[in-house]
């Protein structure tokens, strides 16, 4: 089993998404959460997820750093 490091998702704004995607040939969404202002997810990468997609406005804290996703304006 693959371990990663645990990200961490605030969101900034009632109603951002995170979707998680599947790792393999076919990268397709296998889970989606909806967060609202102040609530926080943390989330891993793991031998099914390869990525996940953020839309919102939101913090999310890596052991690279912090980035900032941006909401429509």
């Amino acid at each position: 089993m693959m371990q990663s490091d645990y990200i961490v998702i605030k969101a900034k704004e009632d109603g951002v998404n995170v979707f998680g995607l599947t790792r393999g040939n076919d990268t397709k969404f296998h889970h989606t959460e909806k967060l609202d202002r102040g609530e926080v997810l943390v989330a891993q990468f793991t031998d099914h997820t390869s990525a996940m997609k953020i839309r919102g406005n939101a913090e999310i804290h890596t052991a690279h750093g912090i980035v900032e996703s941006e909401g429509k304006e």
